[in-house]
Parts: C-alpha cells; sequence; structure tokens
C-alpha cells in the first residue's frame, strides 16, 4: 500500500497554471527523485505537499487518509495546518536555520514547542526535555555532527549548516522527508558530504521525496523517478526509464544537457 496518493492536483497562481493535473504515488520505504528545468514547478509540489501552499484542485492521501480535499474548499485553521504538516519533514535549499541557537536548539526547537501542548508537560518537564535532547544529539550524531552541537550556525560550514537542516527536519519523526535541491546551495567540494548523507537514509529506508539536478544521485539513489515539464508530469517510472532510457522527447532533451558518468 502506497504512504502517499496525490491525485489529479492543480495550483494556479492568478491566471498561470503552474501545476498541472499531478498525480503519483509513493510507496513506504522508497525515495523518488523529482527533475526538471527551473520552472517546471517541483518546489510548488513540495510546497503544496507541505501546505505551505494549498492546491486549487486534486487530493493528498497519507497512510490511506485523505489530508486535503480541493474540493471541499478546506479552510484550514494554523493549528490544523500545522498537524497535516508534521507528516512531511522539508528541507529547504538554504538551510533555514536560526542564527541565534546553536545547532543542537535548531534541531530540538519543533519539537520542544510540540511538547509544551502535551497534558503530561507541566508534571513532566525535565524528563521531557531530557528525552529531546537526547533525540537532537543522535540525530546529529547521525548526521556526523555530534562535536558540533553547541556550534552556532556562522560557524558551521554549508555542508554542515544542511546537515542540521536534514537533524531538524527529520527530529518530528515525519512520514516523508522532503528535500528542495539540497545542494543547489553548497560549493561543489561541500555537495558530497550531504549527498551521502542523504545515500545513507536512503539505505535505511527512510521514505523520501527529493527535488534535484544532481542526475547521477537521482539515477543512483532514487527508487522512482518523475520528470516534470511546464507544471506536468512528463514521465515516471524507474531511474533506469527516465534516464537512462526516457521514452519522451521532452525527457531526452532535458536529460542530454547532463553528463551521465
Amino acid at each position: 500500500m502506497a504512504i502517499l496518493e496525490v491525485k489529479n492536483i492543480e495550483k494556479h497562481f492568478g491566471d498561470t497554471k503552474v501545476l498541472k493535473d499531478i498525480s503519483f504515488s509513493l510507496e513506504e520505504g522508497t525515495a523518488l527523485a523529482i527533475i526538471g528545468s527551473s520552472g517546471s514547478g517541483k518546489t510548488t509540489l513540495l510546497r503544496c505537499l507541505n501546505f505551505l501552499e494549498q492546491p486549487d484542485q486534486g487530493t493528498i492521501e497519507v497512510k490511506g487518509e485523505v489530508i486535503y480535499d480541493a474540493s471541499k474548499k478546506m479552510n484550514m485553521r494554523e493549528s490544523e495546518l500545522r498537524n497535516k504538516r508534521l507528516h512531511f519533514g522539508l528541507v529547504f535549499q538554504s538551510f533555514n536555520l536560526f542564527p541565534q541557537y546553536t545547532a543542537l536548539e535548531n534541531v530540538m526547537l519543533a519539537e520542544r514547542l510540540l511538547a509544551e501542548e502535551r497534558e503530561d508537560f507541566k508534571s513532566g518537564k525535565k524528563e521531557i526535555y531530557q528525552e529531546i535532547e537526547e533525540h537532537g544529539k543522535e540525530l546529529l550524531a547521525r548526521m556526523g555532527l555530534a562535536d558540533r552541537a553547541d556550534h552556532y550556525p556562522h560557524q558551521l560550514s554549508g555542508g554542515q549548516q544542511q546537515r542540521v537542516a536534514i537533524a531538524r527536519a527529520l527530529a518530528l519523526r515525519p512520514d516523508i522527508l522532503c528535500f528542495d535541491e539540497p545542494t543547489s546551495a553548497l560549493d561543489p567540494e561541500l555537495t558530497g558530504e550531504v549527498l551521502k548523507v542523504i545515500r545513507s537514509l536512503a539505505e535505511a529506508k527512510t521514505t523520501m521525496i527529493i527535488v534535484t539536478h544532481e542526475m547521477a544521485f537521482a539515477r543512483d539513489v532514487a527508487d522512482q523517478v518523475i520528470f516534470m515539464d511546464q507544471g506536468f508530469v512528463v514521465e515516471q517510472g524507474t531511474p533506469d526509464q527516465v534516464i537512462n532510457h526516457p521514452m519522451e522527447e521532452r525527457t531526452r532533451q532535458f536529460l542530454s544537457r547532463y553528463s551521465q558518468n
């Protein structure tokens, strides 16, 4: 059974249709890479999945539950949006870490805010915070940053900041982890360390959607690939099908700009 079902999603900004009848499914424990030129709708799709934008048409299902149905004209409160967002973790292009907090504090922040809403928070505050801190340290260690927990963002390289951002996205234990061009803001020499972390997550069967321009990485790590162009899904299938043996001429044109070595 698919963990995620996206059906007939459309998104308009004024008269401009950015997403046009987008449908796909994602199996638990698999990685989906979304490729395409700038302006093809990839980031808007991720923003719709994370409820930073609301689709104008279509439905989104997670674990068999419809969490969004545009036909019902959902006017969701902020608390309701926040609960729906918990299904997804989003890693942005530009890290978006809070500069006034250490790496560990950035990772713990969302979990601490959620904990304050628990019924047992007042009676178990110390123990709850201790558990959150231990979880945060575990995640930083998993990112290879155990010795950077007390560093502030300005004391970290771009690659280290992005790994903190990945740890932060994992902190709330999302069903699906989303990456929006996770290496686009990095120098080439720092790209490898972030891709290594994402590769390790894929090997651990983390369910992921990765918007990327790293074609070789998408080919080697993803279980499925979607190629988008001008708001449409032009082609989807395995990496071998889409990247190595594309059927559509538009896909071939796009991939011809990238080396497959």
